[in-house]
């Protein structure tokens, strides 16, 4: 029997699974680790914090399955993307790593429009110049970290720099490397035309391959971390959305997915290139060789969950425990409580800023209605109908873009909630799924690896042998016309807020 490692490098922590040539996990293990604000608007982690949690929890999945380390063929990388991993010479980080939810950048992006031009930017890197992307953080170091820019020798993506720390290898691959506004997404390699005109030096950067394709081999001490065979083979892996699509099956045109994880997304594959000329949505290489997919994202998805237990449900937390379940299931019973509309209660769910439909990063949450009558368990619905809502205007943008979807698959923390599900089959007004898998990125990381290592032919050719549907979630015929009321509503309220979040941000 062979084996195949996924490991997803996440915002709130990294999660290793040991899986079979099947897709079968054999062994799984998790890690957190903290996020900093160190001021309204940024946020920050330490790249360290990430690698001693994959070390860790590679090991602990070869301690537990007790599988011949001989046997472990490949492990494939997924993780949060648009992070700045800044290296020195000495291959040291300089600075804690700004990742992809920080939005100090508003300058830098208007610096990189005018250098580059806003139409040449779209038409190379597929998207406007936007706060959560890596090209904009990089100028943002230059422009008020001087000192640390001149020592910087390497600039790495969060999973990238797991790979250094795992090969000694500088490697990235095309999924994540798109989100860094430096590729040339038609081409599929850095763009010399962008690294010129934002006078960015190509050697920073690292060497570009396809996500299925091998990278570099374990170096010894890394094998001696894991438990793991000096040589085994890492793949290039895939950005978390990337790799959730391949372990949801998204790998053929027609097919599509919403992850509720941290950020949301709404994501389709393509086999052409498809880009929005308003730049509400993006588009970016995708893990499967000479494709593409278009994305729309909200920024503070389950964020906002996790937001709203860590700050008012201790409650629940302290229940679920001496129940044994997990707190979210005991938030989502109290959120069935309250009806569609959560008593004439909405959320925005802004917290850091918002990328699809509005790019805007100044935007913050709201809750609009809020009166004396409502309870927690309205402020919870609100809370998930917001972000439902927040993704419904993703879809809307493909529909624009007459992208046909048919296949629609729901996964990430929030795919679990049979709540969140029928939300979303009830906005959507079409037939949500899931898979029997839960693993996601993981599992996509590590048929990536198997695809690398000659285990299956192609990309679709490992997802149609692997990934089956599970559960199906119709739309509630009743419940469709309810939330559209309260969904056209929603879109009202960002329009009459637009400016005062400018007025708030220059306070």
């Amino acid at each position: 029997m062979t084996y195949y490692i996924g490991a997803d490098i996440g915002t709130s922590g990294t999660k290793t699974v040991l899986f079979d040539v099947s897709g079968n996990v054999i062994a799984s293990a998790s890690e957190e680790y903290p996020l900093y604000q160190p001021q309204n608007g940024y946020a920050e982690q330490q790249p360290q914090d990430w690698a001693n949690a994959v070390l860790h929890t590679v090991a602990a999945v070869v301690k537990q399955s007790g599988v011949d380390p001989q046997d472990v063929k490949g492990i494939g990388l997924s993780g949060q993307m648009h992070g700045l991993v800044m290296l020195d010479q000495a291959n040291q980080v300089i600075r804690p790593a700004i990742i992809w939810c920080d939005q100090r950048t508003a300058a830098e992006c208007e610096e990189i429009t005018e250098r580059v031009g806003a139409e040449q930017l779209i038409a190379i890197t597929a998207n406007p110049a936007l706060t959560g992307f890596t090209a904009s953080k990089i100028l943002w170091v230059r422009n008020h970290e001087p000192e640390n820019f001149a020592k910087c020798a390497h600039i790495l993506l969060p999973k990238d720099y797991i790979r250094f720390v795992l090969t000694g290898e500088f490697a990235t691959e095309v999924s994540d490397a798109s989100g860094m506004q430096l590729l040339d997404i038609p081409n599929r390699c850095w763009s010399d035309t962008v690294l010129e005109k934002l006078d960015i030096d190509k050697n920073l950067l690292a060497k570009v391959y396809e996500s299925p394709e091998i990278t570099g081999t374990l170096t010894a001490e890394a094998a001696r971390l894991t438990g793991l065979c000096e040589g085994t083979p890492v793949v290039g892996g895939a950005g978390d959305n990337a790799a959730a699509a391949i372990g949801t099956g998204v790998a053929e045109d027609g097919k599509a997915f919403t992850t509720i994880g941290t950020s949301g997304v709404v994501f389709a594959h393509s086999s052409q290139i498809s880009i929005d000329p308003k730049g509400r949505v993006h588009t970016f290489c995708c893990a499967v060789p000479g494709c593409w997919h278009v994305m729309g994202v909200t920024q503070g998805a389950g964020l906002s969950l996790k937001w709203f237990r860590d700050l008012f449900c201790d409650a629940e937390k302290h229940t679920a425990k001496n129940m044994g379940v997990d707190e979210y299931y005991l938030m989502d019973k109290e959120a069935e409580q309250s009806p569609i509309g959560a008593n004439r209660l909405l959320y925005l769910p802004y917290l850091m800023g918002e990328r699809t439909p509005h790019l805007n990063a100044n935007a913050r949450g709201v809750f609009f209605g809020l009166s004396a009558m409502h309870q927690k368990r309205d402020l919870l619905r609100a809370v998930m109908e917001g972000v439902t809502y927040s993704l419904r205007d993703c879809l809307e943008v493909f529909r624009e873009m007459q992208i046909e979807v048919d296949d629609m698959m729901a996964c990430g923390g929030g795919g679990s909630s049979p709540l969140w599900r029928q939300m979303l089959a009830d906005l959507y007004r079409c037939p949500i799924q899931t898979t029997k898998s839960k693993e996601g990125p993981a599992l996509g990381a590590a048929i990536l690896a198997m695809v690398g290592t000659g285990a299956y032919a192609s990309v679709p050719e490992a997802c149609r042998a692997i990934i089956a549907a599970d559960k199906i979630c119709q739309p509630d015929e009743k419940a469709v016309p309810e939330y559209e009321k309260y969904y056209q509503l929603y879109r009202k309220i960002y329009p009459s807020l637009r400016e005062r979040y400018q007025e708030l941000a220059a306070l």
